[in-house]
């Protein structure tokens, strides 16, 4: 699964572990470039890992419905639990709904010792693929 890893999963060092319309679980090490001026890891880091993984899980449910379905991103909403500076990291994305327009998914990010770190939700619509990006 890994070889299609691309744009920001990919510039996170996001590691697919499992990818179903159910659930989504990626891992990744933390390296410097993830710190904040504090030396842990950035909160945007944690919204974007929680994001890539309702995504993935959304689009994968999505398509399932109907092939030419993709679900994009409305809302994300991140709280940060706790910093951490080092180690792996793992993201779990779980189902709250699954509708025929729109889908809310909720992913935890945890430490290798299973600590809470992040906890969010992300809110998507389902669209047609060919008018998902079309200009207004």
């Amino acid at each position: 699964m890994n070889p299609h890893v691309s744009g920001m999963a990919q510039a996170l060092g996001l590691e697919l572990m499992s990818a179903s319309a159910d659930e989504v679980i990626v891992e990744w090490d933390i390296t410097p470039a993830q710190h904040q001026p504090m030396g842990i890891v950035h909160g945007g880091v944690h919204c974007a890992v929680i994001e890539t993984v309702c995504s993935l899980s959304a689009g994968l449910a999505a398509s399932q419905r109907e092939p030419s379905m993709v679900a994009v991103g409305l809302e994300n909403h991140t709280s940060f639990i706790r910093g951490v500076r080092s180690g792996r990291l793992r993201a779990v994305a779980t189902p709250v709904t699954r509708g025929r327009t729109t889908q809310v998914w909720e992913a935890t990010v945890r430490n290798e010792e299973g600590a809470v770190l992040a906890r969010g939700t992300v809110r998507l619509l389902n669209v047609r693929a060919d008018t998902a990006f079309s200009a207004s």
